[in-house]
């Protein structure tokens, strides 16, 4: 058989185009590495992340409430017996997506695993329950800053999911989902007002009430909501004083003053912002010891 020389712009031309087809072609989904402690759900696969960010329960202060709530539930979820899928809701900050992490931290050892999932892909939560149903591991799924616009019709495939089939106590998968927003979809003031004729009665709705009740419906699925508030000064100020402390500084009335102008400037006072503050300053004093 003839060997036929390609002309070099013909080669280049082809690999060009290989090139494009292979950005267009989904990827080849893996084995999933079931060593790894987390896991982030992406196009339709677990993908393994084998060193998440640590955080500690001992770090979280202000919410002792919530943590002991939290805590309870996950330990009757390690241990096989009914437990709940959780909202956790409130203002930015506080410590929502913090305490789930930490969950992660404190229960790792415990068989206790982490999956991230966007909103969008919810209605994939029966794929990852099959994936997953015959592992020794209790995996919680949980989607942070989880919210619905009006026209969003993906909060019914979340529905479907936690009422009953899901619901924790004879499976190794539990939902923990954060929010802004208690109800999950927005409210509008003509919702809370007595019905009225309109111009255009065919587009009026005969039953508005159950609409309302619909919305409502999606939070209460969650079996426990845990509610986060904004914190006064005094608590944002001992968030920052425990990070000092637990890396050798000294919290003093310059350190005090820097604080306040800084969550004053960010416009909160919040878990974030002290943690946020606590790195800068850390970061800082440890950037003049070295030049020192």
């Amino acid at each position: 058989m003839a060997h036929i020389e390609l002309p070099d712009h013909l080669i280049e031309s082809l690999s060009h185009v290989l090139q494009q087809l292979k950005q267009t072609l989904p990827e080849l989904k893996q084995e999933t590495d079931f060593s790894a402690p987390a896991y982030k759900w992406q196009n339709r696969q677990l993908i393994a992340i084998h060193s998440p960010k640590a955080m500690h329960l001992n770090d979280l202060k202000g919410i002792e409430r919530q943590k002991e709530v939290i805590i309870q539930n996950t330990e009757q979820f390690l241990k096989g017996l009914p437990a709940n899928d959780i909202l956790l809701t409130g203002s930015r900050g506080t410590g929502k997506s913090s305490i789930v992490r930490a969950l992660l931290t404190q229960y790792q050892d415990h068989g206790l695993r982490l999956i991230e999932i966007e909103r969008d892909d919810l209605s994939d939560l029966p794929i990852i329950q099959a994936q997953i149903k015959n592992r020794p591991e209790k995996f919680i799924v949980y989607c942070d800053d989880l919210a619905f616009n009006a026209e969003d019709e993906n909060y019914r495939s979340l529905k479907s999911v936690l009422d009953g089939s899901l619901q924790s106590g004879n499976n190794n998968f539990i939902v923990y989902a954060t929010s802004n927003r208690r109800h999950l979809l927005p409210e509008f003031m003509h919702e809370n007002t007595p019905t009225t004729r309109v111009d255009v009665p065919q587009y009026t709705e005969l039953h508005p009430q159950e609409a309302i009740e619909e919305k409502i419906s999606l939070s209460d699925r969650f079996g426990l909501w845990l509610s986060f508030y904004p914190m006064d000064q005094s608590l944002y100020l001992e968030i920052v004083e425990h990070y000092l402390e637990k890396n050798g500084l000294e919290f003093n009335q310059e350190v005090r003053l820097q604080a306040l102008q800084w969550c004053q400037m960010r416009g909160q006072r919040s878990g974030r912002a002290a943690y946020q503050f606590s790195k800068h300053w850390i970061g800082s004093s440890q950037l003049k010891s070295q030049k020192n």
